[in-house]
């Protein structure tokens, strides 16, 4: 069970850290190639979906932290 949790621990962790570089500080695909956005926009289809991901890969990250410290512990 144990080896499951550690597993699954580290499949999270690195997918978070894909989507997290996937995720443009300061927007879009330009951002990608250093051109600047400096206008307030909201975030609109794979952007928004990439970040709605993020959180709730973060979430389970979490879960399965604390299941596996009470699992173990």
């Amino acid at each position: 069970m144990e080896t499951y949790l550690y597993i699954a621990q580290i499949v999270v962790a690195v997918v978070l850290i894909l989507l997290a570089l996937l995720q443009v500080r300061g927007g879009g695909l330009g951002g990608i190639f250093g051109q600047a956005d400096t206008v307030y926009r909201t975030k609109r289809g794979v952007e928004k979906t990439l970040f709605q991901l993020t959180i709730v890969l973060v979430v389970i990250f979490i879960v399965l932290s604390i299941v596996s410290l009470r699992v173990t512990g």
